[in-house]
């Protein structure tokens, strides 16, 4: 900035009265002069505005190295690279933590330049130093709101992660496994949750760790018994209920690693790391289900705002993992009631028989879909299948009772038609269903055991289908009425009937065997025709229902909702 050339023409300036030289003693910002070629680079000149800023008069510094403002807190790589560039003769700017006459710190940004005569020699260093303290405190709390923000908004993802990750599951054991997983890093370096039996006791152990590369050292801690850490005091307290808030457990590796039986176990929290461990027990209900394991390796204690947030994690979890279990027993129990209230399926001399319930897939409840096969006393047989609307105990119950009273019509010997007119009647009547859907049919012979026919009548249903010898596929789409317990006026074609010749095979299904989100019914139908027709000449009908269910539901896997498929062959040795 100033026309130096060397020290003598710096000395002309001050007693010249140069302008230039009354501007800059009179600026505010800090101006120096250092000598190059004398040891150490010593300071010549100050301005009064360093005075001002740094609290050292210019008799003070002259002859000196300004390094004499560090301390203990100014950035030594940001030293070392100001000294790089003065020995390479270049401009450098850098903010440095730096000290005054008094002691305090301050802020300083220093801007050096190299000043070089005509003949490109060096001679001075001038130096330009700036008290930018409140410039740097205000990027540093706007950096701490900023990191603030960023961990509020983790915190937030976090809880919304774990809200909807778990609300999805209906696996109480599967919501557990992956809850470590969904709160690290975000919560924890590494985490771990145990679960409990309904005898309170230790069951399950599942690890997570934020790092990838620690993935293998988690999976082997997964695998230790989880009783190893269930017996500490501050777990054996969560775990009975006894304490209800989370418990902050400080300890380190090795007393981490003790209680662990297996040496890999120990090798994997000693390379995993611990120097506590945030404990959130999983409530809902008025009851323990799980304690989830917040474990920091280094660094300050959780905060606050930390520990509320992992307290709403274990609400969140806790809530989620219970509702699971409540699922999980309604489920187990409407399948239990279910599956009693389906018949065992009665020897026939001229018929085989084969039938099968298959529940869906997790993520949808029971139903009401039976199937009965009935020996009627007048020498027929009479085979049902149906739906009852809902995926509930309620829809379970109202099954078991619409089969009992079908099979009170039927065993009577009435027509399918009448059947189904009267078993309408008493469901709107009695309010014993809201709306179902059901096939009956009744296979009767000529006495001398020769003709046979299929009289049939649908309520809302699917078509049966009846596999004829040969492979010809015949759909029984008449005779259709509106659903058991819908008030409208019914067909008056309520029932028809076909031939049943020997080795014919009579398919009957529930809509859930063909309907799925991305295929209609209809679609279902036609290719549900497709494969009976396809299907080996001469199969017996346990052949063919697992034909149909291995086609349409890859063994169970498959299934939106329940289904049932029951078939009726005749016997090909039967009379014509």
């Amino acid at each position: 900035m100033l026309p130096l050339r060397e020290q003598e023409a710096v000395a002309e300036l001050q007693d010249g009265g140069d302008l230039r030289y009354r501007a800059v003693v009179a600026s505010d910002l800090s101006f120096t002069i250092s000598d190059p070629h004398g040891e150490d680079d010593p300071l010549v000149w100050v301005n009064p505005a360093f005075t001002r800023t740094t609290g050292y008069t210019s008799e003070d510094v002259v002859g000196r190295n300004c390094r004499f403002l560090q301390g203990p807190g100014t950035d030594r790589e940001a030293v070392a690279r100001i000294s790089r560039a003065l020995r390479e003769d270049q401009p450098v700017t850098e903010v440095l933590l730096n000290f005054r006459a008094d002691g305090t710190a301050f802020w300083n940004e220093v801007v050096i330049s190299p000043v070089f005569d005509a003949d490109g020699r060096l001679t001075h260093h001038v130096g330009v130093q700036s008290d930018v303290t409140a410039r740097v405190e205000a990027a540093a709390e706007r950096d701490r709101a900023l990191e603030a923000a960023r961990r509020a908004n983790a915190r937030l993802e976090a809880l919304a992660r774990v809200s909807s990750a778990l609300s999805s599951r209906l696996d109480s054991h599967e919501a557990l496994a992956v809850l470590p997983g969904l709160v690290v890093p975000d919560l924890a370096v590494w985490a771990f949750a145990i679960g409990t039996d309904d005898a309170g006791r230790a069951s399950a152990f599942h690890v997570a760790h934020g790092d990838p590369a620690m993935a293998e050292h988690a999976r082997v801690l997964a695998t230790e018994d989880p009783h190893r850490y269930a017996h500490g005091p501050q777990l054996a307290e969560l775990l009975s209920g006894s304490v209800t808030d989370p418990i902050t457990w400080e300890l380190d590796v090795e007393e981490a690693a003790g209680p662990l039986e297996r040496a890999e176990s120990r090798e994997a929290v000693r390379a995993m790391g611990m120097t506590r461990v945030v404990l959130v027990p999983l409530r809902a209900r008025g009851r323990t289900t799980a304690v989830l394991g917040l474990v920091v390796v280094d660094g300050s204690a959780p905060g606050p705002t930390d520990l509320a947030t992992m307290t709403d994690v274990g609400v969140r979890a806790g809530l989620a993992i219970d509702n699971a279990r409540l699922y999980e027993r309604e489920h187990a129990a409407a399948l239990t009631l279910q599956r009693s209230l389906l018949p065992d399926l009665p020897e026939l001399d001229d018929f085989d028989v084969a039938a099968t319930y298959l529940p869906a897939g997790v993520g949808a409840e029971v139903g009401g879909d039976w199937y009965d096969v009935l020996d009627l006393p007048d020498g027929g047989l009479g085979v049902a299948i149906g739906d009852v609307m809902g995926h509930d105990l309620q829809a379970a119950a109202a099954m078991g009772q619409l089969r009992s009273v079908l099979r009170s019509y039927a065993w009577s010997g009435d027509e399918p038609g009448a059947v189904l007119r009267q078993l309408d009647l008493l469901v709107r009547g009695l309010g014993m269903a809201g709306l179902a859907t059901c096939v009956y049919a009744r296979i009767a012979c000529a006495e001398d055991g020769g003709r046979c026919a299929v009289t049939y009548a649908k309520a809302g249903h699917p078509p049966p289908m009846l596999l004829l010898p040969g492979g010809a596929v015949e759909r029984l789409d008449q005779a259709l009425t509106t659903p058991i317990g819908v008030a409208a006026p019914r067909t008056l074609v309520d029932q028809a009937e076909v031939p049943m010749p020997p080795g014919a095979a009579l398919v009957l299904y529930t809509d859930g065997l063909l309907e799925r989100r991305d295929r209609p019914l209809r679609q279902g139908i036609e290719e549900l025709s497709q494969v009976l027709s396809q299907a080996p000449e001469g199969c017996s009908a346990a052949a063919l229902r697992d034909l149909v269910v291995a086609r349409f539901t890859d063994g169970g896997l498959d299934l939106e909702d329940d289904t049932c498929v029951l078939v009726v062959r005749r016997s090909p040795d039967a009379p014509e």
